[in-house]
């Protein structure tokens, strides 16, 4: 069985080129093509990714649960590949039809006519990825190498090709390109691991296997992925601008995570097919031991430099990302302990229908108050509507959860971190009033952050790290 604490290392890699090399390139975009350019785009993308739910149903999360139970079967392997595969480029293909349409007669679409064919060819390359195949059989490395390459070229091909405002359809461009490279790198590798192939002896019962969990995924997506679409209708671009911009770092650092619950996933299904429920509680106590680690300083760290963080990675004309920045700040914890229940338990003992009946709920909520919100308060609405959704599902989460393996939620740990936090929040807060430029002021809360956190898990929590990483190998 592959190392965990290899998988976790090229896993958090691979998260690093996906979410730091853009990020890299945000700050410099973000002042070239503008706020109302930067939310077209993310507009755009958000209705490329609803599609992608649909046409990808629950693809990764059964393609990786399935892969990984039948690892070293190379005959089985072949079989869920294909089963799955045939469902979701048959999805595909009826999908792009139906946005070819929407793309010809709906006005907001209409407006963005050349983003959305780019989009096209992200939406069919995103099913050619097969990622969940790699994930599955443990095989983080090659798809980490891969991912640095292809970004760092892509950070390149940004500076050089994005000059002016009108270049917004080349920055989308390249970042379509970077699905097509890594879907045609992935495939070009699949040789002697898995045969690509059609089949459709058992396209209904996969496709039912799928859509229990593509629902889930596309209900979840009414408080996460609908938030942006729903917001471009009501609001335009400038306010979807406001809010990718806000959502821009917690999007980073949650990337960071959902890499460890990534490996953790098939690791947990493995220990659950054969039995061993106590490796299993460990695993679930050791993800909560990382998520309270890293969650509790970037939350303080995000609310109270929200100013400067938005200030730095956008410049001037988005200071209405600062109070969305603040409310979707908890969301790091919140969605990384909810992660947690969901990916590394539910998913892993076959909660497939729970899934989905916390999803319906998550669902009428986020849709009630996104109608109800988003109109009035515009990108706000859409951060607290996310917020009060995500704390739903947690809940529901935690219940069944509570009923299978008996852990309950750290209630005592959150309070705790919570009040030993409030200092640095303090520190943080004065040292805003340093008369130190932008730059300067944001490494120093880093730094701050950094070391408030390091004597707080040595000095008063007596967390030994090096025990911690010894138990991921």
């Amino acid at each position: 069985m592959p190392s965990l604490k290899k998988n976790i290392f090229y896993s958090i890699v691979l998260v690093l080129a996906n979410y730091v090399f853009p990020f890299l390139t945000y700050p410099y975009v973000s002042r070239v093509l503008g706020v109302t350019n930067i939310g077209a785009c993310n507009f755009v993308d958000s209705v490329i990714n609803y599609f992608a739910l649909f046409s990808m149903l629950g693809v990764d999360s059964l393609g990786v649960r399935e892969i990984a139970k039948c690892r070293g079967d190379k005959e089985s392997i072949n079989k869920v590949f294909s089963n799955i595969f045939t469902v979701n480029l048959s999805l595909t293909a009826l999908l792009l039809g139906v946005l070819a349409i929407l793309t010809y007669t709906v006005p907001q679409f209409q407006a963005h006519q050349d983003l959305m064919f780019l989009g096209m060819f992200k939406l069919l390359f995103n099913c050619l990825l097969v990622e969940w195949v790699y994930k599955g059989l443990e095989d983080f490395k090659l798809i980490s190498l891969r991912s640095i390459i292809i970004k760092l070229l892509y950070v390149v091909s940004v500076f050089v090709f994005v000059q002016k405002r009108e270049d917004v359809w080349i920055y989308y461009l390249l970042s379509t390109a970077m699905v097509v490279l890594n879907a045609a790198v992935n495939l070009a590798f699949s040789k002697g691991r898995f045969r690509i192939r059609l089949c459709w002896s058992e396209y209904l019962p996969t496709f039912r296997s799928l859509l229990t969990l593509g629902v889930y995924a596309i209900l979840t997506s009414m408080y996460t992925t609908f938030n942006v679409t729903y917001l471009g209708f009501v609001s335009g671009d400038d306010e979807v601008g406001y809010y990718s911009t806000a959502t821009k770092i917690y999007y980073m650092v949650m990337a960071l995570f959902a890499a460890f619950t990534g490996v953790m996933m098939p690791r947990m299904s493995n220990l659950l097919s054969a039995g061993k429920r106590d490796e299993f509680k460990s695993g679930f106590s050791l993800a909560v031991q990382v998520l309270f680690g890293f969650s509790f300083p970037l939350v303080a760290w995000m609310m109270v430099s929200a100013p400067d963080i938005v200030a730095l990675i956008a410049g001037p004309g988005y200071e209405g990302a600062i109070l969305p920045m603040r409310l979707v700040a908890p969301l790091i914890f919140i969605i990384g302990y909810e992660q947690i229940l969901v990916i590394q338990t539910l998913i892993p003992l076959g909660k497939d229908k729970v899934l989905l009946r916390n999803s319906i709920f998550g669902a009428l909520l986020g849709t009630l108050i996104n109608i109800v919100l988003v109109p009035v308060f515009n990108s706000v609405g859409s951060a607290m509507v996310w917020i009060l959704t995500e704390l739903l599902i947690l809940v529901l989460s935690q219940v069944e959860v509570t009923k299978v393996i008996d852990v309950r939620f750290p209630l005592s740990g959150t309070v705790r971190y919570c009040l030993a936090f409030l200092p640095l929040c303090m520190l943080l807060w004065g040292g805003n009033f340093l008369g130190l430029g932008l730059a300067l002021r944001v490494i120093l809360s880093v730094l701050l952050t950094a070391v408030y956190t390091l004597v707080f898990q040595i000095a008063v929590e007596k967390r030994d790290v090096k025990s911690i990483l010894c138990k991921l190998i």
